[in-house]
């Protein structure tokens, strides 16, 4: 039975967590705003296809160079310090993205909005894997994935709102600016409560103890755990190497190669994007569109499958702890692996017309829907959630910021190659082939997972 100083300690950790996890409600959304602005952004700066693929895509190589850099930068300054420099980096990002006269100056505030997306992947489940109890680390450590996805669903819900308000996103709103600025506009306010909640949030009692704070680290402990705290600080400083601070280096075995874990957490994250799941989230509007669906009816199926997703994901956090990480992974695959493979079967051998424009009959096209629904489910209560909580929690004290940044830097490098070669394959080679990759993908991840990965349920930071 929980007693009241129990319950102040699980509340205290929810909140401080649920602050962190606001980072990763601006990832989803700055990641998934973009969707409905696609075609009114191609009009109004005149771009093709590839440049307007690559203003899409332009965000994930920022994100790669904030993903490698926020780990040390979390490892020297703090995880605090990091986040203030993430909401700043996302409210310019907003700003500018919503002045933007071209398309060059609009990259280079997609660029920013990148960078800060990488530096939100790593500091926010970094910062909850340190604060939470390990009982509790798998759904606290879920809220990261939690809040993207609901970041992508507010982002869908704005932008549908928004285009129906005006008719389309090129149509003029408040002031006559149109439509399409405003969904940039609106990320403005979470970023602006992220700011001042990294104001008001401990420090992580882990990084305290890394710069030898270690009375400071124990106030903080006090906060969020029972029991001995000046043990549990003693037993961190153990599991640190003597006085110095982590470097890439750390990640260099002996044999001059990288350590066996941070391979496994690259392949984690190069799968996590090869599965094709950001393509749904990117080009949802465009995806749909292409298979004969209005503008409004494409943005209301984002909706819907943003919507699929947030429920997905928090039967992720009420399982994860029960059912362990791994077998979530597993099943995951094997669904990913089936849903994709009967989209690429449809899309194969679909009509195309005089155009040369794909065309489902209403059968194909509600079974295409459904798949891709259930695709997304497949994904949502375990590759998205799951691969967020490995990396957090995988890693020793020692590598953890350090390691966190290369694999969510992989990750997004693979989100970048994913997502800048989509148009291409869509051009080239149609969705048959798109969805045939993401299902090679999906089935190889099967089998990373059961060799490659280990359980880390129930396990304390320091067992790692």
């Amino acid at each position: 039975m929980i007693n009241d100083q129990q319950q102040y300690h699980i509340s205290f950790v929810i909140l401080i967590s649920a602050v962190a996890a606001i980072g990763g409600f601006l990832f989803g959304f700055d990641s998934a705003v973009i969707n409905g602005t696609i075609t009114a952004l191609q009009k109004a700066f005149d771009s093709t296809s590839v440049g307007t693929g690559f203003s899409v895509s332009s965000m994930l190589l920022g994100s790669a160079v904030g993903a490698f850099y926020a780990g040390q930068m979390a490892d020297w300054y703090g995880r605090r310090k990091v986040m203030l420099m993430t909401a700043a980096l996302f409210t310019i990002s907003a700003i500018g993205s919503g002045i933007a006269i071209s398309i060059w100056d609009f990259i280079v505030y997609r660029l920013v909005g990148g960078i800060a997306v990488g530096a939100a992947s790593v500091i926010s489940p970094a910062y909850i894997a340190e604060v939470s109890p390990a009982h509790l680390r798998g759904r606290l450590g879920s809220l990261q994935q939690l809040a993207i996805v609901i970041g992508i669903f507010i982002a869908f819900v704005s932008n549908y709102l928004i285009s129906m308000a005006t008719g389309s996103a090129e149509a003029p709103l408040w002031f006559s600016i149109p439509a399409w600025r405003w969904m940039f506009w609106m990320e403005l306010i979470p970023a602006t409560v992220y700011w001042v909640g990294a104001w008001l949030i401990p420090e992580s009692p882990r990084f305290l103890v890394s710069i030898g704070r270690l009375t400071k680290a124990a106030a903080v402990f006090a906060k969020i755990e029972s029991g001995d705290v000046q043990a549990k600080v003693l037993e961190i400083q153990q599991t640190l190497l003597k006085e110095r601070k982590p470097k890439l280096s750390d990640l260099i075995g002996k044999n001059g190669m990288l350590l066996p874990i941070v391979w496994v957490g690259m392949g984690l994250s190069l799968f996590q994007q090869f599965v094709g799941i950001n393509v749904v989230f990117y080009y949802g509007n465009v995806l749909w569109q292409e298979v004969g669906f209005s503008e409004g009816d494409s943005l209301l199926i984002n909706v819907i499958t943003g919507a699929i997703n947030l429920i997905t994901t928090l039967l992720a956090i009420a399982y994860i702890d029960k059912f362990g990480r791994k077998p979530l992974l597993l099943i995951g695959s094997i669904g990913m692996t089936l849903t994709l493979g009967i989209m690429a079967f449809i899309f194969t051998f679909a009509h195309l017309d005089s155009a040369g424009e794909l065309i489902l009959t209403h059968s194909q096209g509600i079974v295409a829907l459904f798949a891709a629904n259930l695709y997304v489910f497949c994904f949502g209560f375990s590759w998205g959630p799951v691969v967020w909580v490995m990396l957090g929690e995988m890693f020793n004290n020692q590598i953890r910021g350090s390691a966190l940044s290369v694999g969510a830097s992989t990750q997004w490098l693979a989100n970048f190659f994913i997502t800048i070669t989509f148009p291409i394959l869509l051009t080239r080679f149609g969705l048959g082939t798109a969805y045939g990759l993401y299902t090679i993908a999906a089935a190889i991840s099967f089998f990373l997972v059961v060799f490659a990965v280990r359980e880390t349920k129930g396990k304390e930071l320091e067992a790692m």
